[in-house]
């Protein structure tokens, strides 16, 4: 451990990865070195759970759900305050340990820690507005009331991309929504879970709220994911992660009536009209591409670019790419990181293959890259293919920053193939026509869960709902309604008449 600010973070050399609040000191599913993706190397130790750590921290959440369900909704949304306030403390030393332990750039890992930041006041003031409804009833002296209960324990089970922004969107609604939250983080990026849990423990004790409101499970699929998908004290588990694994995690959690909350694949695309603002949408494609070196699940993956101006894009991509500063993310000046690792960099050049064979060309740069600076072998350079909607290779995600430019003659013709892919989760139009911009947005348009003119496809603000649509598993997460999810619905029907009525008019006196 080299880093400072892995030691102000509460890390050592070897650290336990399972917490029902505090840690557990010992727990026995075996030890496994965190590998940074920049040089390569162990940055500490994490200690994985067995069976009965499983079990001991299922115990816990239930326990300290009970009593959280009683707390008063303001009251569990001050904890969270407190939370972001702790977060905003550590913004630097964690933004530093998201860059080093998954590979995104240092703004980038700074920028996600904020987005926790700004979960955590969204969630404060959503515990103020945990609305119900009043509705008439057709009895006389009757009211309908219907109102939202804690839902119970929720587990997250987290991607390596995001390793902590997608927990706060979860986990701190759900803690308002009175429910104690399971993690499950990838064991790419266990160090950043860890982290969290320290400080959302930590203000969970100042609040008086003990054990088991946040917990941690690290460990395999086998002996702490399949548990979660199985385990009937938690009703409602949110996957972030593949679309093949989602299938899964739906399979198993629907097989006994479970919730999920899937966010899945993307294959999301920009449309370029010919009238667009150039300049803005060339910017907007390259950060979407190269952004988080080509690893969200909002990469923009392929560019739709009308015929006129397509050579001019294509050129300005080109010259663009050319000026990418490719190294260690913690280095200021670098626009792009590494791969997670090196199957990562293995999968990209399996699919440039297959565009070559597909009969795609690759425009510019896809080769890994070594030599001084590179040893991880983790990193490659941002490709740009041109390409067409029939390719088969199209039509799939691969997590890299590979970006398939076509040529469309027309709106029809782009939003065509803008929805011929199995995924559905962000899309932009760049137009500055009106009709185009709000046939894009409009019943048929856009497929996606979410459609932006003239802004690029990453970038999603917390306050509205984030997820997606077909093979995107159709969840929300963050803003607008999506706190209903970690809550039960409950209709209350109140008869202060001396009479008993029935609905429907059916009457059983006569």
């Amino acid at each position: 451990m080299t880093y400072d600010f892995l030691q102000r973070l509460g890390l050592s050399e070897v650290n336990s990865g399972v917490a029902h609040g505090s840690f557990i000191s010992n727990p026995g599913g075996g030890e496994f070195a965190s590998i940074s993706p920049v040089d390569g190397r162990p940055i500490a130790k994490v200690l994985q759970a067995s069976t009965e750590d499983y079990e001991a921290v299922l115990a816990k959440a239930v326990e300290a759900q009970r009593v959280l369900r009683t707390v008063p909704a303001p009251l569990r949304a001050r904890m969270v305050r407190d939370i972001g306030d702790e977060l905003r403390a550590s913004k630097e030393d964690l933004g530093k340990l998201v860059s080093l332990e998954m590979g995104k750039i240092l703004p980038e890992g700074q920028g996600e820690v904020q987005e926790m930041i700004d979960m955590a006041d969204l969630a404060v003031g959503q515990g103020r507005m945990l609305y119900g409804l009043t509705i008439a009833s057709e009895r006389p002296r009757h009211r309908i009331m219907e109102q939202w209960h804690p839902l119970g324990v929720v587990g997250v089970i987290t991607a390596f991309n995001f390793p902590v922004a997608v927990w706060s969107w979860n986990a701190l609604l759900a803690v308002v929504c009175g429910d104690a939250v399971v993690w499950k983080p990838s064991s790419q990026t266990p160090l950043t879970a860890v982290a969290v849990q320290k400080i959302a423990h930590r203000v969970a004790l100042r609040h008086g709220f003990g054990e088991g409101v946040f917990n941690l499970i690290t460990g395999s699929g086998a002996v702490v994911g399949e548990r979660m998908l199985t385990d009937q004290r938690i009703p409602l588990v949110s996957f972030t992660g593949s679309t093949p694994m989602g299938r899964r995690v739906a399979e198993k959690v629907g097989s006994r009536l479970g919730r999920t909350i899937l966010e899945l694949g993307g294959n999301n695309a920009v449309v370029v009209l010919d009238d667009a603002d150039l300049d803005l949408a060339v910017r907007a494609v390259v950060f979407g591409a190269i952004g988080t070196a080509g690893q969200r699940c909002t990469s923009t993956r392929r560019v739709l670019v009308q015929r006129g101006v397509a050579k001019t894009v294509v050129d300005r991509l080109i010259d663009a790419y050319g000026q990418v500063r490719i190294g260690d993310p913690l280095q200021a000046g670098v626009t792009m990181g590494p791969l997670v690792n090196r199957a990562g960099v293995a999968d990209m050049q399996t699919a440039l293959q297959r565009v070559r064979e597909q009969g795609g060309e690759v425009l510019f740069g896809g080769e890994a890259l070594s030599g001084p600076g590179y040893e991880s072998g983790c990193y490659v350079r941002p490709c740009i293919v041109r390409a067409n909607p029939r390719m088969p290779i199209v039509r799939e995600e691969t997590f890299a920053p590979i970006l398939y430019v076509m040529e469309v003659e027309d709106l029809e013709g782009a939003l065509a193939a803008h929805n011929d892919v199995p995924q559905g989760l962000s899309s932009a139009i760049f137009t500055l026509n009106m009709r185009s911009a709000e046939t894009f947005v409009s019943p048929e348009g856009s497929d996606c869960g979410i459609a932006n003119v003239n802004a690029g496809t990453s970038g999603a603000e917390i306050g509205g709902a984030f997820g997606g649509e077909k093979e995107t598993g159709g969840g929300r997460e963050a803003g607008s309604d999506a706190w209903k999810q970690y809550m039960r619905r409950q209709t209350c029907t109140i008869n202060y008449s001396r009479d008993l009525p029935l609905a429907q008019g059916i009457r059983f006196d006569e």
